[in-house]
């Protein structure tokens, strides 16, 4: 049947038929529908009001999140210098529900185990504002590129990103994490009004190839909880065999876990269908009813499902041992091979990035970094506290990166001017949304800048040197002033195209 998203297969809207009765119609109505888009404020940077006072966008507000907002289609807030200061992330309204249900607390060690591209990272990492730990971990090396942009992009100081295998991060992090996010890869029914190749592709088959890697992974996941943890299941599909069923064969595996009601107080969340579970197959099959599923018939956003677990058990037991931030060997701090072992470590030593970020620190910045680093080769990372050792991990990013040493000089990363505030820096370049020099700077054009044009933290730094560029006061990266030119250090692969 054709509708004005995509083309919806016929074996799926018969099975859907059969699954809501009387409810079909208007579930079917809802494709008719145009799609929604949504934006969520990252309150690691702004707050809402602030967001709201500087915006031009027309904003409605998401009931089930105090961050997220409706747009209208033609607003394209990604080509707008508050994208580029990571004012917002932009996000389909009903994928910000299941980081919500998760509860965190600043504090928390929290762990995204399918995380690319880094909505609902982000979206748990704002919660955070700064404090406890949050991993990042997604399986396919490409996604994880697009993870790590976002990251940065939202100025997130506080997360680990990894490319693993999450049967392999069980060991090193078993019993570790307060909250888990397991969004699980799914057979994406509930995409199909917004991605009409999604729809375009499903198969019969995908709803039971997908049920296994879920039930693996939330296996997974539930060992590398804390007693008294709290775990949330999420997909963006209909088909109770990904949802219900999952959830209901975990719970007879793990008596130590409970359902926490999710659809108190979230207006247009529809509870779980144990009626759709085969008869008799699970025990706990009831439970279910305290999961949540969200319709596009029945509120504004595509369709997801959330279940929230929680370990029944008293969180007082202690965490695994940790490791302090390591450093690399002299060796592998070289790049390439010759020359003998000696000249290789006096090399190091001459150009420890450690000592070469001191610099930088004291000719750039007004605010102290981090004091626990962990090098890698020349380059240099705020490495979180309580990690355990992660030896045989792929690690991809082990904390805040820094920027690296080239030749006894610290270049500072792009992850650096996102992660810090305007006042962090001593020498600033505060431009406007409407100054036509702010899309010109994010273009990657050297802008002509009188010394004046430069805010300086105190009478005594002087023009020359890194400056952080900011629009509206929020940092877009870093620019180099000499001789009334910036020098445009804005990274290439971000640039307004």
């Amino acid at each position: 049947m054709l509708m004005t998203g995509p083309v919806a297969p016929d074996a799926f809207l018969e099975r859907m038929k059969a699954m809501l009765g009387a409810e079909y119609s208007a579930f079917l109505a809802s494709y008719e529908e145009d799609r929604l888009y949504g934006l969520r404020v990252n309150t690691l940077k702004a707050a809402v009001p602030r967001l709201l006072e500087l915006t031009e966008l027309k904003l409605d507000p998401v009931p089930w999140t105090e961050t997220g907002f409706y747009y209208n289609e033609t607003a394209r807030p990604g080509k707008h210098p508050h994208y580029h200061a990571g004012l917002y992330y932009i996000q389909e309204p009903s994928a910000m529900a299941p980081a919500e249900l998760l509860g965190i607390e600043p504090g928390d060690y929290v762990l995204d185990l399918c995380a690319a591209p880094g909505g609902k990272t982000t979206q748990l990492a704002a919660k955070l504002q700064g404090t406890g730990l949050i991993v990042a971990n997604d399986v396919h090396p490409d996604r994880v590129k697009a993870l790590v942009k976002n990251i940065e992009l939202s100025g997130v100081t506080n997360a680990v990103v990894l490319n693993e295998d999450p049967e392999r991060m069980v060991r090193p992090f078993a019993g570790y994490f307060d909250k888990i996010l397991v969004d699980a890869p799914c057979s994406g029914e509930g995409m199909f009004r917004k991605e009409e190749d999604m729809a375009k592709a499903w198969q019969p088959g995908w709803v039971d190839k997908y049920a296994g890697m879920q039930r693996t992974l939330l296996r997974q996941a539930a060992q590398m909880l804390r007693m008294g943890g709290r775990l949330v299941y999420s997909t963006c599909t209909f088909s109770p065999e990904e949802n219900e069923a999952i959830i209901a064969e975990f719970l007879d595996e793990h008596p130590a876990f409970e359902v926490v009601p999710a659809i108190a107080g979230h207006a247009g969340f529809a509870p779980g269908r144990p009626d759709w579970l085969a008869s008799g197959r699970y025990a706990r099959a009831g439970e279910v009813a305290g999961t949540a599923r969200l319709w596009p018939h029945r509120l504004r956003g595509e369709g997801h499902y959330a279940a929230v677990l929680r370990h029944r058990g008293e969180a007082d037991a202690p965490r695994a041992a940790t490791a302090p931030p390591r450093e690399a060997s002299p060796a592998r701090a070289q790049r390439g091979g010759g020359g003998s072992a000696r000249a290789g470590r006096a090399a190091a030593a001459a150009a420890d990035p450690r000592e070469a970020l001191a610099r930088f620190a004291r000719e750039h910045l007004a605010a102290a970094l981090p004091a626990a680093l962990e090098l890698r080769g020349e380059h240099v990372y705020a490495a979180p506290e309580g990690l355990p050792p992660l030896d045989g991990i792929r690690v991809i990013r082990p904390g805040w990166y820094l920027g690296g040493a080239v030749k006894q000089r610290f270049v500072p990363s792009h992850a650096l001017a996102m992660g810090l505030r305007a006042e962090d820096a001593l020498r600033r370049i505060m431009l406007t949304a409407q100054d036509p020099r702010a899309v010109r700077y994010l273009k990657g054009e050297t802008l002509e800048l009188a010394p004046g044009d430069l805010h300086a933290a105190h009478d005594s730094v002087e023009p020359k040197g890194y400056c952080l560029v900011c629009v509206d006061g929020y940092p877009v990266g870093w620019g180099k002033w000499l001789d009334g030119l910036l020098k445009n250090e804005y990274p290439p692969g971000w640039r307004w195209t």
